[in-house]
C-alpha cells in the first residue's frame, strides 16, 4: 500500500503505511528481511520528501537488517542522505562504497553533485 501511495504523492500516507508494516514486524526489527525493505522504503520516502535526518535514520536501519550491508541501492541512499544532512565525510564513504559495488552506473539517474563528491577518489 505504500508504494501506492508515493505513487498518487501521497507521501504522509505511504510512511503511516510503512510504520504500520513495520508495526507488524516481530522483535528485534532488525533481524528480519522484510525490515530492510520497509526501511529501504521508508528512507526512500523521506529522502523524496526533503526529510534528511529521517532518510538517514531509515537507511541506517535498513543497514543493519539481512542483506542490507550488501546492497548497493540502500548504500547509495544513506550517502546522499548523509550529503543532504552536512556529513560530508561519511557521506564520501558510503557513496563511495555505492560505487564499488555498482560503478558509475548506480549514480546514473541521481543528481550530479553526488558522483562529483567522490569522483577524486576513485
Amino acid at each position: 500500500m505504500g508504494n501506492d501511495f508515493v505513487e498518487k504523492g501521497q507521501v504522509n500516507k505511504a510512511i503511516e503505511s510503512y510504520i504500520e508494516a513495520l508495526d507488524l514486524v516481530p522483535l528485534p526489527k532488525n533481524d528480519w528481511e522484510t525490515s530492510t525493505w520497509i526501511y529501504t522504503a521508508l528512507g526512500d520516502t523521506y529522502f523524496y520528501d526533503c526529510d534528511y535526518e529521517m532518510a538517514k535514520n531509515n537507511f541506517y536501519n535498513a543497514l543493519n537488517c539481512p542483506n542490507g550491508g550488501s546492497n548497493p541501492f540502500i548504500i547509495l541512499r544513506l550517502g546522499e542522505s548523509l550529503f543532504e544532512c552536512g556529513e560530508i565525510d561519511k557521506a564520501k564513504e558510503y557513496l563511495l562504497r555505492a560505487y564499488m559495488l555498482e560503478g558509475y552506473k548506480i549514480f546514473f539517474n541521481e543528481d550530479d553533485k553526488y558522483f562529483e563528491l567522490i569522483v577524486d577518489m576513485i
